[in-house]
């Protein structure tokens, strides 16, 4: 459980919003090659990260630990961190930890983009079927 890869794109139709496309399994080993990534965005003052999570089967406590750990950074400089296309295991621990009521999550990619628009609190909370 030591292979990753870190890829990343704008969002069609809203450049300012970064993707970022993990494969393989964030543990302690890897862990550190995806914060310098998130840390790298912060750098070049991009704040509205979407975490693609499709292709990781597991996240350590490390894994889950540099998307706690950086959420305050972001969202103090205006922007966010959305986790997006959870598989089953990865989304069960997500719920265990209750990291729904700090981190928003969504099943595809297009949902995250539109929650970083102005819709209004209530209505947010209500999109993507299981996010925050």
């Amino acid at each position: 459980m030591n292979d990753i890869s870190i890829s990343f794109a704008e969002a069609e139709g809203n450049p300012g919003i970064s993707i970022v496309i993990v494969k393989g399994f964030i543990d302690t080993t890897t862990s550190s090659e995806l914060e310098g990534s998130i840390k790298k965005l912060l750098q070049e003052q991009r704040f509205d990260i979407i975490i693609d999570l499709a292709n990781v089967d597991y996240i350590s406590s490390a894994g889950w630990g540099i998307f706690i750990s950086e959420i305050k950074k972001i969202r103090e400089n205006g922007g966010d961190l959305k986790l997006v296309s959870m598989v089953g295991d990865v989304y069960e621990v997500f719920e265990l930890l209750e990291f729904q009521t700090i981190l928003e999550s969504y099943d595809n990619i297009e949902e995250a983009v539109v929650s970083f628009g102005s819709f209004p609190e209530n209505e947010k909370e209500t999109m993507g079927g299981r996010n925050i």
